[in-house]
């Protein structure tokens, strides 16, 4: 990982290609010890000063984008504009692509951070979830208006940058996790069926996915479509689940669980179908 060329490359694609990588002599000093990677070829912080370089990078070409849009920013301009050389650039994101996938790490961290602040207070399933899918509204809502760009290039499901790909599922795997304490934090967890628990966090990060794609075309203000969805669609879903623990939705129940078992956790990256 000494030197990751950013030779034969496509500005704002893959990296320069008038420009070698820089010599690792004018790149800042890495220790010897900094060899792990990400998914997508992005390195693997493990000092306070990588990090906080990584996140300079990351926040940079977040604000780039918003100012000047997705397709028009490089790699190049992120990398002057943060004050690195492009090849520093390419060994933290390998690709320019690979910075939304570094936003979609850091977006799922503070989501989860944020969810788990409000819905301390209580134990209401219904609640809690609102609070989830909401807190997910608000983290993201800086980022809305060029969130097409970044759809476009994630809704490719034979990209990396999918949602549902194994290269994302650092921050799927963090937003399942969310889930789960939504539902075993509340009231309603002992209630149900513990096949059916351990399912659940998955499908309610199905329901987060859904949200999200509704929200990508809503052109509200503040999005207000896409939060009345929320609250409107929140209720009746926690109602869905609460009915599963009668014995007389048993079979729909087991049959519901089989269909999801069968042809929808398979598609997503890293997921054990037990």
């Amino acid at each position: 990982m000494d030197d990751l060329a950013a030779t034969n490359r496509t500005d704002g694609e893959h990296g320069p290609a008038d420009t070698p990588a820089a010599p690792r002599a004018e790149r800042e000093p890495l220790p010897a010890t900094e060899t792990g990677a990400l998914p997508g070829g992005r390195a693997q912080p493990k000092t306070d000063k990588s990090e906080a370089t990584r996140a300079l990078i990351l926040e940079t070409a977040m604000r780039l984008f918003q100012e000047r849009g997705y397709e028009k920013t490089t790699m190049r301009a992120i990398a002057a504009e943060a004050g690195v050389s492009v090849g520093n650039a390419y060994y933290y994101f390998s690709a320019k692509e690979f910075l939304i996938q570094g936003f979609y790490d850091r977006m799922t961290h503070d989501h989860a951070a944020e969810a788990r602040r409000r819905m301390a207070h209580t134990r209401d399933f219904t609640e809690r979830l609102e609070i989830a899918l909401a807190s997910w509204l608000d983290t993201a809502a800086p980022y809305h208006e060029f969130s097409a760009q970044f759809f476009r290039t994630a809704a490719d499901p034979t990209s990396s940058l999918s949602p549902f790909s194994n290269e994302s599922h650092p921050a799927r795997a963090t937003a399942v996790e969310l889930f789960r304490e939504v539902l075993v934090g509340s009231e309603l967890a002992p209630k149900l069926d513990a096949e059916l628990v351990e399912l659940l966090p998955d499908v309610l990060w199905l329901y987060l996915m859904i949200v999200v794609l509704y929200w990508v075309f809503d052109r509200t203000p503040d999005t207000e479509r896409t939060r009345e969805f929320v609250r409107r669609s929140t209720p009746m879903s926690a109602r869905v689940i609460n009915l599963s623990r009668y014995r007389v939705f048993r079979p729909i129940v087991r049959d519901a669980k089989g269909l999801i078992q069968d042809f929808i956790l398979p598609t997503i990256g890293r997921t054990a179908v037990k």
